[in-house]
């Protein structure tokens, strides 16, 4: 008899386009419009975060290629780590134009009204520069009047840090200075960049008073052009192409700063798309486990309008322009939200942003956030519409028919292939890349598969191992998340997913915290003293023991460069074995010893522990990584330019370096007897108990010696949870789209099974169950439900933050178990609540009254 009655495949498109379908749709909504209007929250979300996104990259770039020039601050840069030569300033001079120069190095800052110390960043300027954008301090003409005034400018944080004011004093070196003004912005830097080195401006006239600057001192020469109008920029710089390996002169433009710039931001657009793409996502999933219960409900509606000769196609037409109704709704909303959030993300981003953001509204923008919602969406639904062709009129004379359809047929297989290939595509786009995109498509399926996974493992868990004696009301509250029709895989998914991203930053920050914690542990140093002069070390070591504490290390550093490997010229041999750049021109600065550090192990080779004798090559130890970048083993030649001495040496050993270590490591260390003549400076590094103890030594060594830098491990660790907060704020704010979609997930799911819940709530009023019994009934499965769903997402968290920790960061794991139990209860509270928000009143009224109501 179903063969009978059964009609034949229609022409989806003609009813698509007839009159009759849409006007179903519309009646047929009229019912449930308050619960299908929750259904486009599920989607609103994940549009509003796309949207906003989209719009700052838009923003970003524009504003990028309108403040161009500022990027730079000129329209060249030319820079050296050692003073110009004269042959470099005759070319410099020759250019013409306007000029500025400025020196810039690391010091110590002492500041006398609260006798407190800093490490920062010395800028000595001459000069009008920058050329183009701005310079904000306050009072705001101190930033043009501070090289007349001889007066310092400091960073806002520094003064607010140590409680000075403008007209205090700082000093610098062996000289004092008024400070002028205090540093608000710079054109081209992100605020984040004074938490790591606070910026201190000085004239450069008066840089020599500081006596800090001496040969060999660490420090950058750099000289700023603002060119006269129609110079071509480009035939300029090449000016200095010849004096680039000898002189080791680095050049800069604009146009190469923009790109550069464009790549960083781009790659920070690309990671808050991502996480907005998977709140999406998440909301699409939403959206198919709400149309499939809402299906279910209507399979005997489907049925008797198949009795009275609507075929499938007319059918699912009905359902799919509900669906793509409510679609374009939830996007329309979304794209309205992600204007309004638009104007939040850069407060967010605020500190990271080098340009000054001019928030417009960017059209392509929103049709593309809505397009991509709308496409998603309505491909997530049709897996649970397309079953509805199927649909037997038997179900109208029997309601216990069963379908014997259960296998997926073509359509819905091709539906989810398009799904597939729908969001390789997106990521594809949105990454630039083919195998960065394909491996975006395949991690998202991995992380839901194992969110997915893991629910229905817990799931069988409970199921098998049901705790019979316990009470009713806490059995029938674990039962029904694996009554029939539930969706706790989905819930778990979508609330698990947004667990998952914020505890795994929480887990990720703490262990680069304790890292760097532990790295000072263990009587370890925790406190290095750099630039400590040859003539300084006996009055170094005399401060450090006279207030008791150990000298642990103390290593003199020599600065040198490669001239030949393997006896090849550094620049053939680049060409020739396609070396790094970095590797074979980079500045090494070396030591010698006749001993090996605790954080050393040597992996191959010998280890020299004599005075050289004499004779070349002279053995060295080099560290593994850089010999790999160098394609360099045991026994090849390395010969190295020291200060215009030529040294050949010999790789006698390799070694495995913690750099992790507060303590000077080095790539390459030579034996005594072979660098002690050469210019030098030397490092040492103690280990203090306290920050009082430590801002004492720093103290007294700024007051002797002004030239020492002292690096503190407390200072380190502040300076990292500052940077580490601030970008975890930024990635925090972004996976709330994805908690936030999760609950709407929830809340839909709960929305749309009502009648299913009224229906049993009646069955245990019937029974004898009272309304108390039944909130409680619904109040624990809210629990267990938001319990598994956190546990699940933290679980993976700690796995996927063991991960980053060992195979990304390579630092140890450890686990902020404040922070984890914390998220466990907020996922675990917001559930609850908004389970039982949404689930009000089922249990409020006799059963009669329930079941007119919901009729």
């Amino acid at each position: 008899m179903d063969r009978i009655i059964k009609p034949k495949l229609p022409h989806y498109p003609s009813a698509l386009f007839s009159s009759w379908p849409w006007k179903m749709a519309w009646r047929d909504s009229r019912t449930y419009r308050q619960r299908l209007a929750l259904f486009l929250s599920c989607i609103l979300l994940g549009v509003a975060a796309l949207v906003a996104v989209r719009s700052l990259g838009d923003n970003l770039k524009q504003a990028v290629d309108d403040q161009s020039r500022t990027l730079l601050g000129a329209d060249l840069v030319v820079n050296s780590q050692r003073a110009f030569t004269d042959e470099v300033n005759a070319l410099i001079d020759s250019i013409g134009g306007e000029q500025s120069r400025e020196v810039r190095f690391a010091s110590m800052a002492y500041f006398p009204k609260t006798d407190g110390t800093r490490l920062v960043q010395i800028r000595a300027l001459e000069g009008n520069f920058p050329y183009y954008g701005t310079f904000e301090t306050t009072p705001s003409q101190a930033a043009t009047t501070f090289q007349k005034t001889r007066t310092a400018l400091l960073d806002n944080g520094l003064l607010l840090q140590f409680g000075i004011e403008i007209g205090d004093s700082v000093r610098i070196g062996n000289h004092t200075f008024v400070i002028g003004g205090r540093i608000k912005k710079i054109a081209g830097e992100a605020m984040a960049f004074s938490t790591v080195a606070p910026r201190v401006y000085i004239p450069l006239s008066d840089l020599e008073k500081t006596e800090l600057i001496k040969f060999g001192s660490l420090a950058n020469h750099i000289t700023y052009f603002k060119l006269d109008e129609g110079a071509n920029v480009n035939k300029v710089e090449k000016r200095f192409n010849p004096y680039r390996e000898e002189h080791r002169i680095r050049t800069d433009i604009v146009v190469r700063r923009q790109q550069r710039l464009n790549r960083t931001l781009g790659n920070l657009y690309n990671f808050l798309s991502l996480v907005a793409f998977s709140a999406l996502l998440l909301g699409c999933i939403g959206v198919a486990s709400a149309i499939h219960v809402y299906m279910r409900q209507k399979q005997t509606t489907v049925a008797i309008l198949r009795c009275l000769g609507a075929q499938s196609g007319q059918v699912l037409t009905i359902y799919a322009v509900q669906t793509a109704a409510l679609g374009f709704i939830g996007a329309f909303l979304g794209a309205g939200l992600g204007l309004a959030i638009q104007h939040i993300l850069p407060q967010v981003l605020a500190n990271f942003l080098p340009v000054e953001l001019n928030v417009q509204i960017s059209w392509p923008a929103i049709l593309q956030g809505m397009s991509i919602g709308i496409g998603l969406s309505l491909l997530f639904a049709l897996l649970p519409l397309l079953p509805v062709r199927h649909t037997s009129p038997l179900r109208t004379l029997r309601a216990s028919f069963e379908e014997v359809r259960n296998r997926i047929d073509r359509l819905q297989a091709a539906t989810f292939i398009l799904i597939i290939l729908f969001i390789a595509i997106l990521s594809i786009l949105q990454t630039n890349s083919i195998g960065l995109g394909l491996g975006i498509t395949a991690g998202f399926f991995v992380a839901f598969g194992l969110l997915i996974g893991a629910a229905n493992l817990i799931m069988k868990t409970v199921k098998r191992f049901f705790p019979t004696s316990w009470q009713y009301v806490w059995r029938q509250g674990l039962a029904n998340l694996y009554r029939p029709n539930n969706q706790t895989s989905i819930l778990m998914l979508a609330l698990g997913l947004g667990t998952f991203l914020i505890a795994t930053l929480y887990i990720v920050h703490y262990a680069l915290i304790n890292h760097v914690a532990i790295a000072g542990g263990d009587n370890r140093p925790n406190l290095v003293l750099i630039d400590v002069q040859t003539d300084q070390q006996q009055g170094v070591a005399n401060i450090i023991q006279a207030q008791n504490l150990p000298i642990i290390h103390q290593a003199p550093v020599v600065t040198m460069r490669l001239s030949h490997v393997k006896g090849y010229p550094v620049d053939v041999y680049r060409k020739q074995f396609k070396i790094s750049r970095w590797s074979l021109f980079r500045e090494y600065r070396s030591t010698y010893r006749n001993h090996i550090y605790d954080s050393e192990t040597i992996i191959s080779g010998t280890w020299h522990n004599d005075t050289w004798d004499g004779n070349e090559p002279v053995p060295i130890s080099l560290e593994e990584g850089i010999a790999k970048n160098l394609k360099a083993t045991l026994g090849d030649t390395l010969t190295f330019n020291v200060q215009g001495v030529p040294i050949v040496a010999t790789i006698q050993s390799l070694r495995e370096v913690d750099w992790q270590r507060i303590q000077p490591n080095f790539f390459v260390v030579f034996p005594t007897g072979v660098l002690e003549p050469a210019p030098q400076f030397h490092v040492f590094t103690t280990r203090v108990t306290s920050t009082e103890q430590s801002a004492k030594l720093q103290r007294e060594l700024v007051k002797t010696y002004p030239n020492v830098s002292a690096a503190d491990l407390g200072l380190i660790l502040q300076t990292v949870d500052d940077v580490l907060s601030q970008v975890s704020f930024v990635v925090r704010f972004m996976a709330l789209f994805c908690v936030f979609t999760g609950l709407i997930v929830l809340a839909s799911a709960v929305t749309t099974s009502r009648y299913q819940r009224v229906q049993e709530a009646v069955l245990l009023r019937t029974l004898g169950a009272s309304k108390r019994q039944i909130r409680r009934i619904l109040f624990l499965e809210y629990l267990f439900l938001g319990t598994l769903a956190a546990f699940t997402g933290l679980l993976l968290s700690i796995g996927g933050a063991w991960a980053l920790s060992f195979f990304v960061f390579n630092i140890g794991f450890a686990l902020p178990y404040a922070a984890i139990i914390g998220v466990f209860v907020l996922v675990t509270l917001l559930t609850v609540c908004v389970g039982m928000l949404n689930s009000r009143g089922i249990a409020d009224r006799p059963p009669l009254e329930i079941l007119r109501a919901e009729g």
